[in-house]
């Protein structure tokens, strides 16, 4: 069984353990306590559409208040808006069937910007459904303001999610790894706190991965807007059919290709097995021959087949189309070099100090260091080089 993921692990349960969204909260409160009334008013609007960046809490808002006002919860996704017969299929018996064990229903379209132009159709059903439904309608969205939703933004109540703030996600870290009773360095909480750009849910999984990471040392986080433009590249390339423009989807994708390679390798076997995953497995390795005949030739015209096996190759490997969210991951080989630069980072900055102070210079110091670390552990000796807290739970961490 694959261990749970600590997103889903710590996901609030209660509007209480929600952080940093106080106004959407009490936006969605009056929304879902008001509905009633609205229908027989005609005042307010039948949907609430959530909209804000990726990992602020929009989904797991319409989750709490479901649980909050006791009201079972009917999911859709962008993949549900593809097939309008699918689609009726599916809403009749939500919109006519009573809940049996809760006080009513609260249905939730997720992900709609997902939905892609040829798919239009569906959102023809979801204004249908708005109209028609007796139950509240809640939306969420990353991108609210592109122009297929124009008609869909006039129909619905919007709220902004904001970005959380950085020390709002570093204190929920600290709570998670109190919890499972780990430790991580301060120093590397802030960083990814701050990198995360506001997205906890990424922040997590950040933390999740590292903090079972038992390596030596590290490079930088990537910045997390270069990350959605990977998101959404994987998913082009997973979740559709393969087609002539996933030639040059990572053009717009702010990476170097050997970061997209890891990428994808990482997330290959979150969506394909058996047959499908050996062959884009076997397209993978076809790209890193190109790549080494590249490098080694300067042959630079080579990059188109490691394009096309990167990026239509991998697409052609599945036999139909894959629906549903899929949760991709930051590569764990990124995160390992990335938390090993950090404790080099440490030893260097300790070894500067001590060679200033003995007039050595500090390649020497590095490599006598795992002599010299049993001075460096005596605190009278920290104090007096002037150890910052990091520098000495480094000290105190190594053997």
């Amino acid at each position: 069984m694959s261990e749970q993921t600590w997103t889903e692990k710590y996901r609030p349960k209660s509007f209480v353990e929600v952080k940093g969204q106080e106004e959407a909260i009490s936006k969605i409160k009056s929304f879902v306590e008001e509905f009633n009334l609205s229908a027989l008013t005609r005042i307010k609007k039948k949907a609430l559409l959530l909209h804000g960046p990726p990992g602020t809490g929009k989904t797991t808002l319409a989750y709490v208040m479901s649980k909050e006002v006791s009201k079972e919860i009917f999911e859709l996704n962008a993949s549900d808006l593809r097939n309008k017969a699918k689609l009726k299929e599916i809403l009749k018996p939500a919109i006519e069937q009573q809940s049996l064990i809760k006080k009513g229903k609260i249905i939730l379209v997720d992900e709609v910007d997902g939905i892609s132009a040829v798919d239009r159709g569906g959102l023809t059903e979801l204004l249908m459904l708005i109209e028609a439904t007796p139950y509240p309608v809640i939306i969420t969205a990353n991108d609210i303001w592109q122009k297929k939703l124009s008609l869909l933004r006039k129909k619905s109540e919007l709220v902004q999610l904001k970005e959380i703030d950085y020390k709002t996600i570093k204190n929920t870290l600290i709570e998670i790894l109190r919890k499972e009773k780990l430790f991580v360095e301060n120093e590397v909480l802030t960083k990814i706190s701050i990198r995360s750009k506001g997205d906890l849910r990424a922040a997590i999984n950040d933390l999740q991965t590292i903090s079972k990471i038992q390596a030596e040392s590290f490079m930088e986080f990537d910045e997390r807007n270069k990350e959605v433009d990977i998101f959404n590249a994987l998913r082009k390339i997973f979740k559709t059919k393969p087609e002539n423009a996933l030639l040059r989807i990572f053009d717009s994708v702010n990476m170097s290709i050997d970061e997209i390679i890891l990428w994808i390798e990482e997330n290959i076997p979150t969506e394909y097995s058996g047959e499908e995953l050996a062959r884009a497995y076997d397209l993978l390795s076809k790209t890193d021959i190109f790549k080494r005949r590249i490098y080694k030739q300067q042959y630079w015209r080579f990059l188109v087949y490691e394009n096309i096996f990167l990026s239509y190759g991998i697409a052609s490997s599945k036999k139909e189309i894959k629906p549903g969210f899929t949760n991709y991951k930051k590569p764990t080989r990124i995160l390992k070099i990335w938390l090993n630069n950090q404790k080099t980072a440490k030893k260097k900055s300790i070894s500067e100090k001590y060679g200033k102070y003995v007039h050595v210079n500090q390649k020497r110091i590095m490599n006598e260091f795992p002599i010299i670390k049993y001075i460096l552990k005596n605190t009278k000796v920290q104090k007096e080089l002037k150890l910052n807290e990091d520098e000495e739970a480094y000290l105190n961490k190594i053997i």
